[in-house]
């Protein structure tokens, strides 16, 4: 980096008296300095500043491209900042950055805790929901929010899903002089906030929250009955061992369930679903649990609604498989992709016969039977045996 036209400066809230030397001195060269109207004012920029534009566009700074350039975000710029989204489209050479502490470093201080162990959120851009699968009794967590009274809304959204005794801080401008730290029970929030440097934490007290082993209660999910129950469902994880980062294709997904546990291990899921309303169980599904970020949803039938999506590294067929369809995805797969087909059907499980023959891989037959009333006894009462065929490509 021996001539950087951009450089990406994180400010906070103590303003100029807050910058490292070589922050003032990329900011007093600066032709052009970027920023919200909040960041140009504590840098004192004058004329020179230009407050980003809403939405949001990366082009209007590289359209300063070769002349002296300066950006402003709050803190870490690479920490739910401006700063990874320019990077991603220069070349090395083309900028260097000097971040300020965070606010999530900022909150951790004040509050003595452990920023490995705290999970670190944006939610000024995104539901509550994402919240959801960290919820768990004595979990740490800090929150950016949008303003004051989003901090309103979330101590709200606590309250009614059973989180109300968690303990809640409001966090405002933070590492300024008017930086105000407090803390209450998230039932009893009803703070007045102004600005929009506001980010809370929680601590949170209430039920246990989700469990991150595979096979969540089917009651967790909206369904019309066509949901890979329990217990098969947790079978069928274990063969498609979920990775983070990794993609599934879940062919024939019904209620989504499968794809909602497969990104909760970090992955990301495409639901494929021919029946609109199924599509809508999915779609309220992935929202409920706070994935509708890493679940997306093509309607139409396997195997043409596939043509246009990226390879995918699993493959889950949950009914439905013939030998066209097992033909088309097959060889969409690449070297290592695991595929792990159920059947009900006698004619599929024929099918499956035959793949684990040419194949190899794990066929599997699962019988499950759960007690129910009999009278004035109990009895065994067996549902439909699941044939599984898993294998890697």
């Amino acid at each position: 980096m021996t001539d950087p036209w951009l450089t990406i400066i994180g400010i906070g809230e103590d303003g100029l008296a807050g910058l490292s030397e070589a922050s003032r001195k990329a900011l007093a060269r600066a032709e052009t300095v970027f920023g919200g109207k909040r960041h140009l004012a504590l840098a004192e920029v004058g004329s020179r500043g230009r407050p980003w534009p809403l939405p949001f566009d990366a082009d209007v700074v590289l359209s300063c491209r070769g002349r002296p350039t300066a950006v402003l975000a709050s803190g870490d710029p690479f920490w739910h900042g401006a700063g990874a989204g320019l990077a991603e489209r220069l070349s090395a050479g083309e900028w260097i950055a000097y971040p300020a502490p965070s606010t999530f470093s900022l909150a951790a201080a004040r509050l003595g805790w452990r920023l490995e162990a705290v999970i670190c959120l944006g939610l000024h851009a995104a539901p509550f929901e994402r919240l959801v699968p960290h919820l768990a009794h004595g979990a740490r967590i800090i929150c950016l929010l949008r303003d004051g009274k989003a901090a309103n809304d979330l101590a709200r959204w606590l309250t009614d899903r059973g989180w109300g005794a968690s303990a809640f801080w409001a966090l405002a401008a933070l590492g300024g002089p008017r930086e105000n730290v407090r803390e209450h029970c998230a039932k009893d929030f009803a703070g007045d906030l102004a600005g929009n440097l506001v980010a809370v934490a929680v601590e949170a007290r209430g039920a246990p929250g989700i469990s991150r082993s595979s096979g969540l209660p089917d009651d967790l999910f909206v369904h019309d009955g066509q949901i890979t129950k329990r217990p098969v469902r947790a079978l069928a994880l274990s063969a498609l061992a979920p990775r983070a980062g990794e993609r599934l294709w879940d062919v024939g997904a019904g209620s989504g369930s499968i794809s909602v546990e497969w990104a909760l291990c970090g992955g990301t899921a495409i639901a494929i679903e021919v029946r609109e309303d199924r599509v809508a169980h999915i779609r309220g599904n992935a929202a409920a649990f706070g994935l509708a970020h890493r679940i997306s949803i093509v309607t139409g039938r396997a195997p043409d609604a596939l043509d246009s999506l990226d390879a995918p590294d699993a493959v889950f067929i949950g009914g439905g498989l013939d030998s066209a369809m097992f033909d088309a995805i097959w060889s969409r797969l690449p070297p290592g992709a695991r595929l792990v087909a159920h059947s009900v059907t006698l004619e599929t499980e024929a099918l499956l016969g035959e793949l684990h023959r040419r194949h190899g891989g794990e066929l599997m037959r699962i019988e499950v039977a759960h007690a129910a009333p009999l009278g004035r006894y109990r009895s065994w009462e067996a549902a439909r045996p699941v044939v599984q065929w898993s294998a890697v490509r």
